[in-house]
């Protein structure tokens, strides 16, 4: 980083089913003098669940909100699946207020209905049973990569623990606001500051082409598929993933200079 201009804030937005709590070790790898803002989504990571119904709108009008209180104009966003539907809703109705932007293990278009379908399934399932069972054996095996699975079980300990502290109500509010997601592909038109696309090679969800399609789809935007990683970058691999966002930091110093 420059000595005379401190680089912009960064904001990480988890993924679903987890809580900022996700970013804890990538945290302590990041550049120092990086002010980092970590907000709970959803009503993941204590935070309420929204009074409003569910949508992304709604979550990316408080990480305006929430810039506002930290006195911040803009920033560098960076989100991970849920995280970055959230980013890309922030992009579309909030433009001005990215000054980077990294979407992690994230598509650009709507759920497909059948997708949609089973978030709804899902949705109803944890409100009736009050407990998050379906997430263990349905959603949490898919989030992390074969090699995670094979060599780091404190990662996958991590991630089980992660999804059984999620709140029922904010995982269905979280899965209908991501069914009702619209398509995004042409917002990524329009995103004129430093984009990163960061997925997983080995992420069953988000296929590396995807990923690949998104970041041509960005003016200033490059991709990343880090091997050994699945869906869960910042977990899986959190030294490579806070270098690639360090790395991004920087490249928005050196395109515009100055604070946030």
């Amino acid at each position: 980083m420059s000595a005379h201009e401190p680089p912009p804030a960064l904001v990480l937005l988890h993924a679903f089913p987890l809580s900022p709590r996700m970013f804890d070790q990538a945290r302590l790898l990041l550049e120092p003098d990086v002010r980092v803002l970590v907000p709970g989504l959803a009503g993941f990571g204590g935070t309420p669940v929204p009074a409003a119904g569910p949508s992304l709108d709604v979550l990316a009008d408080e990480v305006a909100a929430l810039l506002d209180e930290a006195g911040l104009a803009s920033a560098v966003v960076c989100g991970v699946s849920m995280g970055a539907y959230v980013a890309l809703a922030l992009a579309r109705r909030h433009p001005a207020r990215l000054r980077g932007l990294v979407l992690a293990s994230s598509r650009a278009g709507a759920d497909a209905p059948e997708a949609r379908e089973r978030r709804e399934r899902i949705a109803r399932a944890v409100l009736a049973e009050r407990d998050v069972r379906v997430l263990h054996e349905e959603v949490a095996p898919g989030l992390l990569g074969a090699t995670t699975h094979e060599v780091r079980p404190d990662v996958v300990e991590d991630v089980r623990r992660l999804v059984g502290e999620a709140p029922v109500e904010a995982v269905a509010w979280a899965q209908r606001a991501m069914a009702a997601r619209p398509d995004s592909t042409d917002v990524l038109a329009d995103v004129r500051v430093p984009a990163l696309v960061l997925v997983g090679e080995e992420d069953a969800i988000v296929p590396v082409d995807e990923a690949r399609a998104i970041a041509a789809a960005l003016p200033v935007g490059r991709l990343m598929a880090v091997p050994g990683a699945g869906h869960l970058v910042p977990l899986e691999r959190p030294a490579e993933f806070a270098a690639a966002v360090t790395q991004l930091v920087q490249q928005v110093v050196a395109q515009r200079g100055g604070p946030a």
